[in-house]
């Protein structure tokens, strides 16, 4: 028997064929492709930095009380080690013009300035009040006995406190003599008695406190023109190591003092200025 004749297939049926077959593998690629091309990567959240925050430890009572303590003992240490300087007229006129820079013009200012030749010789810390005043006042017994004038003093004496006082008052009977003196400061006495005790007899010394002494001149009770020395118990600390200018109370009655008329004698020169 014979076989079928195969027909071969034409030429442009292996050209469909060809092209069925690359558009399906194209197809493909394009598929695996899409498949395997990666996407975007999730984005991570981003934490926000955490603040840091140093804690203090919260201090104590007895840590503040332990740095109080050094620091009061180290004030103390300082000014008791320091060695003590005795005052300079040119300490009292810094002070001065620290007091009325504020309120005084640079014209004003200058004339506050004292002549040298209204100082007395300052006290070197050497001497005792009885020795300062024998050296400064050569003459106080001929002046003593000169003066008859009631409600003045040939000399006033200035300090701090009304103890102050009645130790300087103690310490000065080498100098004193017959001199008559006279406190001059408010405890336990009024001031009308000071001026009673002004008017009846005639006074050489006077030692006080400024404030008293201002309220005296006030009132009429004290007259200023024969006075002839103004020492200040400059030198002399108390137990807190203050001098008597370092305090202001009496700074501020010290120049209110000095406004009274003392400025003006100092500088006609018949009134001397010392610093004990």
């Amino acid at each position: 028997m014979r076989r079928p004749k195969t027909r071969e297939p034409s030429a442009q049926s292996r050209q469909v064929e060809a092209g069925a077959s690359d558009g399906e593998g194209g197809g493909d690629t394009e598929m695996t492709q899409q498949e395997t091309a990666p996407g975007p990567a999730p984005s991570k959240k981003i934490k926000p930095p955490k603040e840091c925050f140093l804690i203090q430890p919260k201090e104590t009572n007895e840590d503040a009380t332990k740095t109080r303590k050094r620091k009061k003992k180290k004030i103390t240490d300082i000014l008791a080690r320091s060695e003590p300087k005795p005052g300079t007229p040119e300490d009292l006129q810094k002070l001065m013009k620290g007091y009325y820079s504020s309120s005084r013009s640079v014209i004003e200012l200058e004339e506050l300035t004292l002549p040298d030749s209204c100082f007395l010789k300052a006290n070197d810390l050497t001497h005792s009040l009885s020795s300062y005043l024998k050296e400064v006042c050569p003459k106080w017994v001929k002046l003593r006995k000169n003066h008859s004038e009631k409600k003045s003093v040939l000399m006033l004496i200035i300090c701090g406190s009304a103890i102050r006082a009645l130790e300087l008052i103690r310490s000065m009977t080498a100098f004193k003599g017959d001199s008559k003196v006279i406190k001059l400061f408010a405890k336990h006495i009024k001031v009308q008695e000071q001026v009673k005790l002004l008017e009846k007899r005639v006074v050489h010394l006077g030692v006080g406190t400024p404030g008293r002494i201002k309220e005296l001149i006030k009132q009429g009770g004290l007259h200023l023109n024969p006075l002839k020395f103004l020492i200040f118990d400059w030198n002399w600390r108390d137990q807190k190591l203050r001098r008597m200018m370092d305090i202001p109370e009496i700074r501020k009655e010290v120049f209110e003092l000095l406004e009274m008329g003392v400025l003006s004698l100092c500088k006609t020169e018949s009134l001397k200025l010392g610093l004990f």
